[in-house]
This record gives structure tokens, sequence and C-alpha cells, in this order.
């Protein structure tokens, strides 16, 4: 043993080695924070680009909001790999660059001219699948979704392949909780920032200086971000502390071998049926609370802030208890999986949510949904690195992120045509509060035991 790793494991703390990687899992924090403002601005704006453009039809909405998860499902699918094969430092980089201009490419969205048609696919409540043509603005609006679909894709493989190189595996859920409270800060900071941006500036504004704000990120990331192994500012005894895991095998494993393995399903079917929950919550909650509650743009913010600030607890504290498990001496498995189930259980009250006549009953039922499934998602993202060595992790979670954006896909056409045929939320929230458990329930019949895939290695 070298006196690297004899330190870290004769002090025995977390801490012992050193704290530089939690700079890392703060330039990841904030890089979560940057993705769900830029995500999140339109939602915010929905009503008024309603009145803008004079949309008769929820279904544009919704086409717009396909757009985005369409260009996310297929950037899932290159930016793992793309992640894997560059590495994280200018691979994040390239993500972030290209999401904040299409950010800002949101801005100039009405200049596109009226004849300007741009035809989708999507649902209606009679007839099935159906065709809705864009049109000026709605193009323009949904060019600019896509770019930013493509560009998002690459942030959690390249946060959760972070993760898994800069923490050992007892940190990992920790680390995965505190960087995804990034989104919810976003979400939190959105509308407080868009409203007024519009107010004084105009909507275009709020595009506009949001999207700006990726490139510092970028430059922070270029001037702090190395590999563990060769970063100038990381201490020996921390460095042997991140790699105090049994070492993963030095081998390229192809992006075939992983399909077929039921880990990469479990992660896959987990991600399909609750990710598109949270994309319910960040482009309809406001919407919703207009409809139902009456809420324009100058009131809207102080609820939303409320449910993201209580989602940003659920962030925390769904990877953290799953950690401090593990501490007591319960295996990977049996924690992971209590918390997920905590977590699936709070999720059910929000069933409820389109019933209730006040406005912060429901906020309160939404935000208590909104937390587990933070919680949740924090579980979830670290089953990766539980099942699968490290090389494979951006990989993996470029397959779960493709799963979860299909899922994002049906559901934008879903709530639009619910939307269009009842006028009601209801249908909406009782799936909602039903998915997680189900979800849950099928990743453990395909990983019971939570036990490692066992990959070919070439």
């Amino acid at each position: 043993m070298n006196d690297a790793s004899q330190t870290a494991s004769v002090q025995g703390s977390p801490t012992s080695g050193g704290y530089f990687r939690w700079t890392i899992c703060a330039l990841l924090l904030f890089a979560a924070v940057i993705n769900y403002v830029d995500r999140q601005v339109i939602g915010i704006l929905k009503p008024t680009l309603t009145e803008v453009f004079h949309w008769s039809d929820e279904r544009i909405y919704s086409s717009i909001v396909f757009a985005f998860q369409l260009a996310y499902a297929v950037g899932f699918v290159l930016a793992g790999r793309f992640m894997d094969a560059v590495g994280v430092r200018v691979g994040f980089a390239t993500s972030v660059s290209l999401w904040s201009l299409a950010a800002m490419a949101h801005g100039f969205a009405g200049l596109v001219p009226e004849g300007w048609r741009l035809p989708m696919l999507n649902l209606d409540a009679n007839t099935g699948f159906a065709w809705v043509t864009l049109t000026g603005g709605a193009v323009g609006l949904a060019l600019a979704r896509f770019a930013l679909g493509l560009g998002e894709s690459g942030a959690f493989p390249a946060s959760i392949k972070t993760v898994a190189e800069w923490f050992p595996r007892r940190e990992r859920a920790l680390a995965t909780g505190i960087f995804n409270a990034g989104t919810n800060v976003g979400a939190l900071v959105t509308p407080l920032a868009v409203p007024w941006i519009t107010v004084h500036l105009g909507w275009q504004w709020a595009f506009i200086l949001t999207g700006a704000i990726g490139f510092t990120w970028v430059a922070a990331w270029l001037w702090l971000y190395r590999d563990p192994a060769h970063h100038p500012r990381l201490k020996p005894a921390e460095l042997a502390y991140i790699r105090s895991d049994p070492p993963d095998l030095p081998v390229r494993i192809p992006w075939r071998t992983l399909l077929p393995h039921r880990q990469t399903w479990a992660f896959a079917i987990g991600k399909f049926m609750t990710d598109p929950i949270w994309w319910l919550y960040l482009f309809w909650i406001p919407d919703f609370l207009h409809r139902n509650h009456g809420l324009d743009l100058k009131r809207i913010g102080l609820p939303l802030v409320i449910i993201y600030l209580v989602a940003d607890v659920g962030s925390i504290g769904g990877g953290w208890i799953s950690g401090w498990l593990m501490k007591k001496g319960w295996t990977a498995n049996r924690a992971r999986k209590t918390a997920m189930f905590l977590c699936a259980a709070c999720v059910v009250p929000v069933a409820f949510a389109a019933n209730v006549k006040d406005l912060w009953l429901a906020v309160g039922l939404i935000s208590l949904a909104a937390a587990a499934h933070q919680g949740w998602s924090a579980n979830l993202f670290t089953l990766t690195s539980d099942m699968f060595p490290r090389k494979a992790v951006g990989s993996v979670v470029g397959i779960g992120g493709t799963a979860g954006a299909v899922g994002g896909m049906f559901i934008a056409m879903l709530v639009g045509a619910v939307l269009q045929a009842t006028q009601s939320y209801i249908p909406v929230f009782i799936m909602a509060g039903c998915t997680y458990l189900v979800a849950l329930l099928i990743i453990h019949l395909l990983v019971p035991r939570l036990e490692p895939a066992k990959l070919a290695e070439t």
C-alpha cells in the first residue's frame, strides 16, 4: 500500500483526503442550474407566447415541446458515447455551448415569416395520431427547441460520468443528489427572473439573456476541470480515496454489448416511465396554475419557487438516505430500493392535485411529488455506477436518457390531446401518481440483487 492510500485508510473519514472533488461537484450543480433555466423559460412564457402568436390549439405548444423531446432522445444516444469517447472536459463544454446558442435563438423566433410551415405528428383525442401544422413563430420556436434538445442531451451523461470518475461508490448518490439539486435551483430561479425580464424588456430578452449565461460556465469548466489522475490541484490522499473502490478493468466496452443486459433495461425502463412526469411538471405546471387557479405571469412566481425549493430538498435528501443506509451496513441493493420506494410512495398523493380547489394545497401536493421525483432520480442515476464499470456509465446513462426522452415525447403529445379534448388535468395527474411504484416493481424484477452486469471485454 502506498503512502497516499495508507493515509486515506487510516484517517478513514470522507473528507480526510481533501475537498477538491466537491469543487467539481459544484461545477456540475451550476451546469444543471443553467440547463434548467434554459429549459424552463418556455414553460413560464407559455401563456404569453399563446397570446403573442395566437395559438388556439393546445397541440401547437405540445408540438413545440415534442420537438425538444425528439432531439433530446436522438441526442442522448449520441451524447453518452460522445462523452465516453472524447472525455467530459471537451464533451461537456461542447454540449453547453450548443445549448446556450440554441436557448438564445428562441428570442428570434418572431422573425420567422408566417409563410414558413412545419408539419408535426401529434395526438388527437378522437382520431389518434394526426398532423399539426406549425407556422411562423411556432416554426422558429420548434427549431430552436430541437437544437436545445440536442445540446442539453449531453448534460446528464457528462455529469454522471464525472461523478463516477471523481467519487467513490459510497458518495456517488449524495454527489448526484447535490448536482441534481441544481435542476431545481434552475427551475426556481426561472420564475423569479423571467417574468421581470419579460415585463421590462420583452419575452425575446428572457430567452437571450438566460441563454448567454452558459458561456461563463464553459470558461470556468475549461479552466478548472482535468481528469483526476492528472489534476494539479488534487492531493494524492484524495485521489487515493476517490480510487478506494476496486478498480475497473481498462477495457473498451462496445455500445452494442450493453443492450442485451437486463441491468441496462432496468435503468432505461425506469427513465422511460418516470422522466415524463418531471417533464409534465416542468413544461405544464405554469399552464395548470394559470388554467385551474387563474395565476398570471406576475403572480405565478411564488408557487413555482415553492415547488422547486421543496424539490431541492428531495434531491439531496433522496441521495443522502441511501448513502446513510449503506453506512449503517445495508447493501447497495437494499439501500437504493428502500430510498426509491419511499420516494415512489410520496408521489402518489399528486393524483388528487387537479381536484383540489385551494391553490396552496395543490402546490403542496405537486411540491411533494416533485421532491420525491428528484430523490428517486438521484438513486436511479446512481444505479448505473452500481451495476456498470466507469467506462460504460456514460453510454448507459445515454441509453436511459434516450428512453426517458422518448417517454417525454409521448407525454407531450398526450397532455396536449387530453387538454384539447377534456380541458382537464385530472387524468394526467392520476397517471403521474401511479407510475413510480409500477416502475420500481419492474426494476426489482429485472435486477432483484442489483448485481453488476457481466460485460464482454474487447
